[in-house]
């Protein structure tokens, strides 16, 4: 029985190699019949966002992650959240100072730099020179009345540490190659390092999945288990996913993205970008020099404000730019795990029946955004009309869209008619114009030049209008009839006939089938925005 835990730090949303490393602890914990525990590592006090941790557990719930500890619903461990742990850190820093492993430093920054700068010069690792003597309670209080940091580091053994792990096999770290490490900064909060430790112990961890890059955390995390006398936890380091543009796949690509995208725009007006974040004009400029990254609102905000667009990092982003749940776990879990065997559509029933956690490839993965749309394009297809239908009503109410209101047999409808869409994101976009007053559709200027200002689109779209007065009653049978009768008559092809009604009541060239369309915008609407369109548009067509 295996005891996982997910412990994301809430510096921004959660992103895809995130929520990849909770599926996999979920995904043995529940295999095993064992526990997957939710833990909030949040005592890097000055990077953590307002938003994060919320956004981090309604992610988790969307994809079907859920876990029996942790925030919201309590637990055998509480608190989950390790600034409420404090005094519990407190007892194993005391216990670590008084064996003389652990030891008080004051250096300030400026002084940490010089000594890197002398280890650069000298052409050596920069490790921490351990004094021969620990500084005692008498001289942390000389160091705080003159006002220089107290930070604790731990004494890291000078000995071969060796991590064994299920997916590299053993890797040694030689002795000195790790230096003496910081495990409680000077706001007294504990470093990540020694938190961790602590509570994976506490909780009863007994294994951890996590990215390669936290690998050489390892060591240092094993000489502190040691040196507390905890016991050690199975380790399996996953390999890298790398993004389509070559580099690791990384939070940090949306905020590049938009401060790349500022740079580039010649003008912009910083109080209004600044206002449309919600933030200060000073955090806009702290943010364009790399200095500092808002939270994730403002990012999206100032994106929204600039008309950029930003890649898809963080799980929201996909559900937001319509994905299923079912679609994002499915992807995720062959990032660096083979299930075995060429299958590849795989629901989390069968995730779960097959895994195994000796199949985790050391090569890296490639995030194939084309893939990711072929699995999106299935699911949708292959779902259940229940769940498909809950998907994209609880899409529609993340964007605010105008069709939030529709009701469950329209939307049903909607669904139904929009076959083969690769994402609800589309769907909406196809069917947004059933929802729009008449006299708010936008039209594509594009569309207009070439459907309706050419080859008689308006004298079409007028008989039209004439044939749908004297129908006493439409449907989409109907329409179609209509439609292909008069094609035939004026021996042209339906596209010529159809277009120019599908630019009147809707602004373009997307929609659903015409026939439906019509049906479901109703006949009272369709004449009214044919009406629309022809006195908007009359007297500028040209042959």
């Amino acid at each position: 029985m295996a005891v996982t835990r997910f412990a994301p730090s809430p510096t921004g949303y959660l992103h895809i190699g995130g929520a990849r490393t909770a599926l996999f602890n979920w995904l043995l914990a529940r295999k095993s019949g064992g526990k997957f525990i939710l833990r909030i590592e949040d005592t890097d006090t000055k990077r953590n966002t307002p938003t994060a941790t919320e956004q981090v557990k309604k992610d988790l719930s969307w994809l079907g992650i859920n876990w029996d500890e942790g925030p919201g619903i309590g637990g055998e461990n509480e608190p989950y959240l390790q600034s409420q742990r404090r005094g519990i850190y407190d007892k194993y820093m005391a216990k670590l100072l008084a064996e003389k492993k652990a030891y008080y430093c004051f250096e300030t920054a400026e002084e940490l730099n010089a000594l890197r700068k002398q280890a650069e010069i000298a052409k050596r690792n920069f490790t921490y020179p351990r004094p021969e003597i620990f500084p005692n309670d008498s001289d942390v209080k000389k160091a705080e009345a003159a006002g220089k940091p107290a930070v604790i580091r731990f004494a890291m053994p000078f000995e071969e540490i060796i991590v064994s792990d299920v997916i590299r096999g053993e890797v040694r770290f030689a002795a000195g190659e790790m230096g003496d490490f910081v495990i409680q900064k000077s706001d007294s909060f504990p470093t990540y390092h020694f938190a961790c430790v602590v509570d994976d112990e506490l909780m009863g961890v007994t294994h951890i999945i996590r990215g390669q890059e936290h690998l050489n955390n390892t060591p240092c995390h094993q000489a502190l288990q040691d040196s507390l006398g905890f016991s050690r936890p199975i380790y399996a380091h996953m390999s890298v996913t790398i993004s389509q543009t070559g580099g690791k796949l990384s939070k940090r690509e949306r905020p590049k993205a938009l401060r790349n995208a500022i740079k580039a725009k010649a003008e912009i007006d910083i109080e209004k970008l600044a206002k449309a974040a919600g933030i200060t004009t000073d955090e806009i400029n702290e943010f364009i020099a790399g200095k500092t990254i808002p939270d994730m609102p403002a990012i999206d905000a100032m994106a929204e404000f600039l008309g950029v667009v930003l890649p898809e990092i963080n799980v929201i982003d996909f559900f937001r730019n319509g994905y299923l749940p079912e679609t994002m776990v499915n992807f995720m879990a062959l990032l660096g795990w083979n299930p075995g065997g060429d299958k590849e559509i795989m629901p989390l029933e069968e995730l779960l029946d097959c895994f195994d956690i000796s199949r985790f490839s050391k090569s890296n993965s490639l995030f194939d955004r084309d893939k990711l749309i072929s699995f999106n394009t299935e699911y949708i297809r292959t779902i259940s009309k229940e769940k498909l239908l809950a998907h994209f009503k609880s899409y529609l109410c993340e964007i605010d869209s105008v069709a939030n209101k529709a009701n469950d047999v329209l939307l049903a409808k909607i669904l139904e008619i929009c076959e083969g869409a690769r994402t609800l994101a589309d769907i909406e976009r196809k069917c947004r114009f059933l929802f729009l007053q008449n006299d708010k559709i936008e039209y594509d200027p594009k569309a207009v030049k070439k459907i309706l200002l050419k080859n008689d689109g308006l004298a079409i779209l007028q008989i039209i209008a004439g044939k749908i007065e004297a129908m006493q009653e439409i449907s989409a049978e109907k329409i179609e009839n209509m439609l292909r009768n008069m094609a035939e008559e004026k021996q042209l092809g339906l596209g010529k006939i159809a277009q120019p009604l599908r630019v009147a009541i809707c602004g373009n060239t997307i929609s659903p089938p015409i026939f439906e369309s019509v049906n479901m915008l109703g006949k009272e609407n369709t004449l009214a925005r044919i009406d629309i369109t022809l006195r908007t548009f009359e007297g500028k067509a040209h042959g």
